[in-house]
């Protein structure tokens, strides 16, 4: 790997999958699909899981430590099955501000599952950190 993340340290990699190559604004992420990702008794991977490995990957493209996810706009093409490998490739793209625009392609053996645009924000400081919206708690 040619970078080292710089966010989302604490991510258990077990169900986002695992950094395969880091560079400059691109992410490669491979996730081994396990049971305990099965949605029904026919071993159907729940999209949540597929969607995290997606998020994760844009993350990582970004690479900034406070990268969070402010909007996606993603497509699910196949389905996917308990035991099958996936990788997500993630590119990032247009920035406007603080703002980075991601395109990511979630493929099993070479072939899209998923595919689309996720809108990264990376503030200041830590989302938690921030002041409260719309008055007090």
């Amino acid at each position: 790997m040619s970078h080292q993340p710089r966010t989302h340290l604490a991510i258990d990699a077990r169900l986002v999958g695992h950094p395969v190559h880091l560079a400059d604004g691109t992410a490669l992420v491979r996730l081994e699909t396990t049971k305990d990702m099965a949605a029904d008794d026919r071993s159907l991977v729940h999209g949540g899981f597929v969607f995290g490995l997606a998020d994760y990957a844009a993350m990582l493209a970004v690479n900034e430590p406070t990268v969070v996810l402010a909007a996606a706009h993603l497509t699910f093409l196949r389905p996917v099955v308990v035991g099958e490998t996936l990788e997500a490739e993630a590119t990032v793209g247009a920035h406007d501000g603080k703002r980075r625009s991601v395109r990511v392609v979630v493929r099993r053996h070479g072939e899209p599952v998923l595919e689309g645009e996720l809108t990264c924000a990376v503030p200041a400081q830590h989302v938690l950190d921030r002041a409260p919206r719309g008055g007090s708690r």
